[in-house]
């Protein structure tokens, strides 16, 4: 085990061409304090857990001190934000401090944000505030704890500099870790401004630093192994937001500068979890036009995915990519471009086999599928959810009681209570159970660890976040430790898996959360 000061820099990042970062230091933070740290993420890097009480962490984690062997910088990028192109984005208050190789050979990039002001800053300060710093912990290690893949969080430093949002809240900072921070929106950079080399360099960047399988399968950097990178990025990203959907979570901004090309989860803002099922639901009240609502994000994810696609294609064929066209790859009518929209193609069949996975899950199917049972479970995942919309059913809840029901002779308690809809449903979900041959004790026991006890709920956020703006911590550690294991019972903490109380719905969150 190490300490900071032992951390071991690769930074290939800042090894490519200068066109793609601006090297800079982040801003000093008068007077940090340590917030939260996480021992689950310091375990990435190889950190003793005793690192906490080293005098200087606070200098590292802030920013204020160069950790050893960093080389900050802030990446450049672009974006479709709301569906609207913007030529320059980038880290306007994030700074890549390099990534760390631990002894698993895994590589962490370290990323301080809200750390002061880059060239990217347009008219912004540079910084977060609290309570974005508390979202995003807590958010990452919820989807961690739900196995979703997504960027995690080593620690928040908080100041009393005054920062102006809405109103005026408090500074602070968060080092995040992530296996990489290409977006979608760092190839849109290049491609639009007809830099094919520059697009051709990340493409090979990407390929050998987290895709190498793909090169050990092809002799030559052809058009096909790009295609074959594309169509993986597809089909990770499908499977991403199938994920989100089962869970019930909206990330609430899916901008293209805001998707991974890794297909993880990446830049917390005004997401939500689903209270009761709402397929309309929209987390983000700047979302005035519903753009980002719960039941659009799978075609969001193939939308942005088409702009990816756009952006490589036209580029490695020496062209200049559309800066908001609509179409995609599509409308290129050659061998290439056909090629190249059947891998965006793949996207819409990899979100529907990895969506039925999840939620025969959590229903408890265990049978072989065919397609016959395919349509058939698919249609009972359907009519459920129109049952929950109807009803107004707590999501989340809905799923974990239905782990006691019981179909083989006993008497559930879901039958005792409940509308005439549901109770059809539950006779036919009944049906598909025998019909498979379910035991209801097995059955229980496996969906007690498909359906979460605990889901991060937004009032559950924001008690947190309350506490926290008056220098009360320690529940965020007590949620850190919740959302770890959402399944397991957590004596003390039932309170945290009820619905929001009286007034906790009218909870806005925006762009600055």
């Amino acid at each position: 085990m190490s300490t900071l000061r032992d951390l071991h820099f690769e930074n290939s990042f800042s090894r490519l061409n200068p066109a793609f970062f601006e090297v800079v230091d982040p801003t000093p933070l008068p007077e940090p304090y340590l917030v939260a740290f996480n021992p689950a993420a310091a375990e990435l890097l190889d950190l003793d857990p005793s690192v906490r009480e080293y005098p200087e962490l606070l200098s590292y984690l802030s920013g204020n001190q160069r950790l050893p062997g960093a080389e900050p910088l802030a990446q450049a990028y672009a974006g479709h934000q709301f569906g609207v192109w913007v030529p320059q984005l980038g880290d306007g208050r994030a700074f890549l401090l390099g990534e760390v190789r631990n002894s698993r050979g895994e590589s962490w990039d370290l990323h301080l944000k809200g750390a002061g002001r880059t060239r990217f800053s347009r008219f912004g300060d540079g910084r977060s505030v609290l309570r974005s710093a508390v979202r995003e912990f807590l958010a990452s290690e919820a989807l961690h704890g739900l196995g979703i893949p997504t960027t995690r969080a080593l620690s928040i430093v908080g100041s009393e500099l005054p920062v102006y949002r809405e109103q005026v809240e408090t500074a602070a900072v968060l080092l995040r870790l992530s296996p990489s921070h290409v977006r979608f929106g760092t190839f849109q950079y290049y491609a639009a401004r007809g830099e094919t080399d520059r697009v051709r360099e990340l493409a090979d960047y990407v390929l050998e630093r987290h895709y190498p399988a793909l090169l050990l399968s092809h002799r030559e950097r052809s058009e096909a192994i790009y295609l074959a990178c594309f169509g993986e990025v597809c089909r990770r990203t499908a499977r991403l937001i199938a994920q989100w959907m089962a869970s019930g979570f909206a990330h609430g901004v899916m901008n293209t500068d805001n998707m991974s090309i890794l297909g993880l989860t990446l830049d917390y803002g005004p997401y939500g979890f689903l209270d009761e099922y709402d397929a309309g639901f929209i987390c983000n009240h700047s979302d005035t036009g519903g753009r980002y609502a719960f039941d659009q994000q799978p075609a969001v994810g193939w939308w942005n995915c088409a702009r990816l696609g756009e952006s490589l294609l036209q580029s490695l064929r020496g062209g200049k990519a559309a800066e908001a066209s609509g179409s995609g790859a599509s409308h290129l009518r050659d061998d290439l471009a056909d090629a190249w929209q059947e891998e965006l193609d793949s996207y819409r069949p990899a979100f529907t086999a990895e969506y039925l996975r999840l939620m025969r899950g959590k229903l408890g199917i265990n049978g072989k599928s065919t397609d016959d049972t395919d349509d058939s479970d698919q249609r009972l995942i359907d009519d459920l959810l129109e049952v929950l919309q109807s009803e107004r059913l707590d999501y989340a809840l809905f799923f974990r009681e239905l782990c006691g029901h019981c179909v083989n002779g006993e008497q559930s308690t879901m039958n005792s209570d409940c509308s005439s809809d549901l109770k059809v449903w539950l006779a036919r979900y009944a049906a598909r159970l025998r019909a498979e041959g379910s035991i209801d004790a097995e059955r229980a026991e496996r969906m007690r660890k498909t359906n979460p006890r605990y889901v991060l709920r937004n009032w559950v956020a924001q008690e947190a976040i309350e506490q926290a703006q008056t220098g009360r911590f320690d529940l965020i550690e007590q949620l850190r430790r919740m959302i770890a294991d959402p399944y397991a019972e957590h004596p003390g903490m039932e309170r945290f898996a009820e619905p929001p109380p009286a007034g906790a719905r009218e909870i806005a969150v925006s762009c600055s959360s």
